[in-house]
């Protein structure tokens, strides 16, 4: 009610700048305490009902673009801030995101980033800590940065970070040395690091050191797309002495994701080789490269790719649940359509699907599954 006459008497009367200060500052207080003891709740149980999680993400949005908009006193920004830094500290409730972009717009001062900076420092922890370096760069304490960021120097993010940051100061020397030095140690996605020292190596001239990166870049996560763009930024020459290694590792066992650069190699017998040394994929649904480039191997080798779609079907005289039912009906939509509309052997789809009618006739949820999906079950 005290938030609702704030409203009111905020559209209706003219206010000078203190009295629009302070109702703005109730104004917030009050839409926060409106949500206080829920927050608390999600906090002590680590979540809370779905829905109502929904709900209270717009509640905090609808918050956050208030104190954007609030007039509300140093004073009451820094106590919501006090408010709002033990749910930041548990990050327990659900709702980091919000939590710090509630924080942030609590600050309207170099004062108050520094103050919120100092809090997230105390924390002791990675992410807060990484909060609050980003602030104190951007206030420009140049020392505070370095000491954050020398105390977590674990990732290739890590090291690009600090390389950038030497680099835009005109630190040359250091920014290539810190780089190199994250090529070495650093650990996880090295993209980053790659992307900054392949700039460097086009400005230096160096071909043969910018070729190495990019292909690294490449084949780290290798996909269609990043063969194609190193492809792409190869000669012809250059291409020739890359190519092979690439070939390489298209061989090895956990080739499932390269199947895609095999069928734009034009190589089918390799693509059709590793399918069949698998099983058709449990839940396959649509997607995924193995049934995509399975589709596109139909025309060229319909009996094979007929077999690898039936070794999906598993054991078909087995009871089962309604979903699993559901997941045969897709493999046995695409066995159909190898039978009647590629092989064009309607006879031998009506004996096949005539048999596993007939062995599961006593299954009605079998049955019911089937009906809805694969044309003319009921006449079988």
């Amino acid at each position: 009610m005290r938030r609702e006459c704030f409203d009111y008497l905020n559209k209706h009367l003219s206010l000078s700048t203190l009295q629009k200060s302070e109702s703005d500052g109730e104004i917030i207080m009050a839409l926060w305490n409106e949500l206080y003891s829920e927050l608390e709740d999600f906090d002590e149980c680590g979540g809370g009902d779905y829905h109502r999680e929904n709900d209270l993400i717009e509640q905090l949005d609808e918050r956050i673009k208030k104190l954007q908009n609030s007039s509300a006193e140093e004073k009451v920004r820094r106590g919501l801030l006090e408010e709002v830094m033990p749910f930041i500290i548990s990050s327990n409730a659900g709702f980091d995101d919000q939590l710090y972009e509630l924080a942030e717009a609590t600050c309207s001062s170099d004062e108050d980033w520094r103050n919120q900076a100092q809090m997230l420092e105390g924390i002791h922890q990675n992410w807060p800590t990484r909060q609050a370096r980003e602030i104190y760069q951007k206030l420009g304490d140049r020392a505070k940065y370095l000491e954050l960021r020398h105390t977590q120097m674990k990732y290739g993010d890590d090291y690009h970070d600090l390389a950038t940051f030497y680099w835009d100061e005109g630190n040359r020397e250091q920014a290539l040395a810190i780089a190199e030095e994250g090529m070495k140690k650093g650990e996880g996605r090295m993209d980053g690091l790659r992307s900054f020292l392949s700039d460097r190596a086009i400005e230096d001239g160096n071909r043969e050191k910018y070729l190495a990166l990019q292909f690294e870049q490449a084949t780290q996560y290798l996909s269609l797309d990043t063969y194609n763009s190193f492809k792409n930024i190869c000669s012809v020459e250059e291409w020739s002495a890359f190519e092979p290694k690439i070939v390489e590792l298209l061989d090895k066992p956990s080739s499932r994701g390269y199947l895609k650069i095999r069928m734009h190699r034009e190589e089918y017998e390799e693509v059709l080789a590793i399918l069949l040394k698998r099983i058709y994929p449990v839940n396959g649904g649509e997607s995924g490269d193995e049934l995509t480039v399975a589709k596109e191997l139909e025309q060229r080798f319909p009996e094979q790719i007929l077999t690898y779609y039936l070794s999906g079907l598993r054991n078909l005289n087995s009871n089962a649940s309604r979903n699993e039912y559901a997941n045969r009906t897709e493999v046995v939509v695409k066995v159909r359509r190898m039978l009647v509309d590629v092989i064009k052997d309607e006879s031998r789809w009506k004996f096949f699907a005539g048999k596993i009618k007939g062995d599961n006739i006593r299954r009605p949820a079998f049955q019911e599954e089937f009906g809805k999906v694969i044309a003319g079950w009921g006449e079988l």
